[in-house]
């Protein structure tokens, strides 16, 4: 009869053989998906032509959206909201990063904050500001709903989101194979993370801002993300699916989202005497004499 021969196995401590045993959990797309979005870079590998950075001001809580098509030769750019107060900090970083900015572009005349688009215009020759005809302000481009802002052969497109003001708009990116999944929308004050902007002055209409929401904004996919232009609560970004169902005013009927903004009894804007007239002009459009 022929022998059998036993293999020895070498004996490892019981804990060893557990770790060996246990499989590999793979990290799921929609974990990496949320992960890149918070650290401020493309949200998906589909969109790596895309540069996308979002800045914060701190004293009136403002972010600032710098977005770039560095697929181009110019790797031309865009900021949207930009502050005076934070102007040489977002300068800085383009030119660090060898973009050319195009735009400098408002959601709303704002009342918090000074915008820096006439500021800007000042520093780089060639920029040109932006914001809506419905705002009555002044600016290089004053846009209208439907008309698209090119970057390279990136785009935003405009959609009218009054109710806060009479000119706020929401800038969308495009909806078309070649630009950034999942799609992106910079809402201003319109729509902000589990909020939404005060309707007590400006031309503002509880009544046309939850309508301006719920047509342009609630309409678009569900894994739209969404940037305001203020986060007051440590929130970087969200999506539409998330705010139709947990915004506590705007998932809410029209009729009670009314009586809610009509209680909300907040202060009058501290800076909204000085930051209205001047953004109803771009912000700073000369130098100060020295």
């Amino acid at each position: 009869m022929q022998s059998i021969r036993f293999l020895r196995i070498p004996r490892f401590p019981p804990n060893v053989l557990f770790f060996h045993l246990l499989p590999l959990k793979p990290i799921s797309k929609i974990s990496i998906k949320n992960f890149s979005s918070q650290i401020g870079s493309s949200p998906s590998s589909s969109s790596s032509k895309l540069l996308f950075r979002q800045l914060f001001e701190k004293e009136s809580s403002t972010y600032t959206y710098l977005l770039a098509n560095v697929s181009h030769p110019d790797k031309p750019a865009l900021l949207i909201d930009p502050v005076d107060k934070t102007v040489d900090r977002d300068l800085n970083l383009i030119r660090e990063l060898g973009l050319k900015l195009v735009y400098a572009m408002n959601t709303h005349v704002h009342a918090d904050h000074i915008t820096g688009t006439g500021l800007i215009k000042t520093k780089v020759p060639g920029a040109k500001s932006v914001i809506s005809r419905a705002s009555g302000s002044k600016a290089d481009l004053l846009i209208e709903p439907g008309d698209r802002i090119s970057f390279g052969d990136l785009f935003l497109e405009v959609r009218a989101t009054p109710g806060h003001t009479a000119g706020c708009v929401t800038y969308v990116t495009g909806d078309e194979p070649d630009q950034p999944h999942p799609r992106m929308a910079f809402t201003g004050d319109a729509l902000l993370i589990r909020g939404c902007g005060r309707t007590d002055f400006q031309g503002g209409s509880s009544k046309q801002l939850y309508e301006s929401v719920h047509s342009q904004i609630f309409t678009l996919p569900k894994d739209t993300l969404i940037y305001p232009a203020h986060d007051y609560a440590g929130f970087s970004v969200s999506s539409v699916g998330e705010e139709i169902e947990h915004n506590p005013r705007l998932s809410k009927d029209l009729e009670e989202f009314k009586k809610i903004m009509e209680n909300l009894n907040l202060a009058y804007p501290k800076v909204m005497d000085m930051a209205v007239p001047a953004n109803l002009v771009c912000g700073l459009q000369h130098p100060a004499s020295s």
